[in-house]
């Protein structure tokens, strides 16, 4: 009788262990703050929400074809995370923790099924950097610097690697913006259908046209015109 083959996993430690020491280390040199890159880490992701409300927020000064894209913002975002869940359980990455146990890590080790590549974390944060540059510039580079800064922190808490990280924004970037601009594509017209209905405030600052008035007359000049000046 034959063993079953141990499955497949990817040895993250092989791949770029040594730069993930060299920011452990980094975050064992600077105690005081792991704390708060830590608490950052996981409420940090807040911010691209807030990001994109401020979005949306100006896309109702646009036309339908932005705000379609505002809409689509956090729905790539969504997709773009669960094709990192499915990599996830495809690749098998153990994690930091349960590969290097002898690292220093702040992070509190997640349970064994919960694999490293790529980072849920930095999938997110990536996927809505993506999709806010494709409508607002601006605050896709704001967002853009805050994803940077989540891949880093994701690192330094020891939950991933290096290349954990990197592999989610190769993923993430690319998905985002294709879900993102296939349904600006397809929502266009329904928002720009919904945006005269009772949605409309939600969806466009400016106001609903309003009936055209029936033109003012002066019944005492049109009077005088027909009788002629006393």
């Amino acid at each position: 009788m034959t063993a079953a083959p141990a499955p497949l996993a990817l040895d993250g430690s092989r791949v770029d262990g040594p730069l993930f020491t060299a920011v452990t280390h980094l975050a064992r040199d600077t105690r005081w703050l792991n704390g708060p890159l830590e608490w950052w880490t996981n409420a940090g992701l807040a911010v691209f929400a807030v990001l994109m409300l401020a979005a949306w927020w100006r896309a109702r000064h646009r036309d339908a074809a932005a705000m379609a894209l505002a809409l689509a913002g956090p729905v790539a975002v969504a997709v773009a995370f669960a094709a990192a869940e499915v990599v996830k359980k495809v690749v098998e990455e153990p994690r930091p923790c349960r590969a290097m146990p002898h690292a220093f890590i702040v992070e509190a080790c997640p349970a064994p099924s919960d694999y490293a590549f790529p980072s849920g974390h930095s999938t997110a944060a990536a996927a809505a950097a993506a999709a806010l540059y494709l409508l607002d510039r601006r605050l896709g580079a704001v967002a853009a610097v805050f994803a940077a800064f989540e891949a880093f922190t994701r690192v330094y808490v020891g939950g991933h690697y290096p290349h954990d990280v990197i592999g989610s924004i190769v993923l993430a970037v690319p998905v985002a913006c294709l879900v993102a601009l296939l349904l600006r594509r397809v929502a266009t017209p329904l928002v720009g259908r919904l945006r005269h209905g009772p949605l409309a405030p939600l969806l466009t600052a400016r106001p609903a046209a309003s009936p055209a008035a029936p033109p003012v007359t002066d019944s005492a000049t049109t009077g005088r015109g027909r009788t002629g000046s006393p």
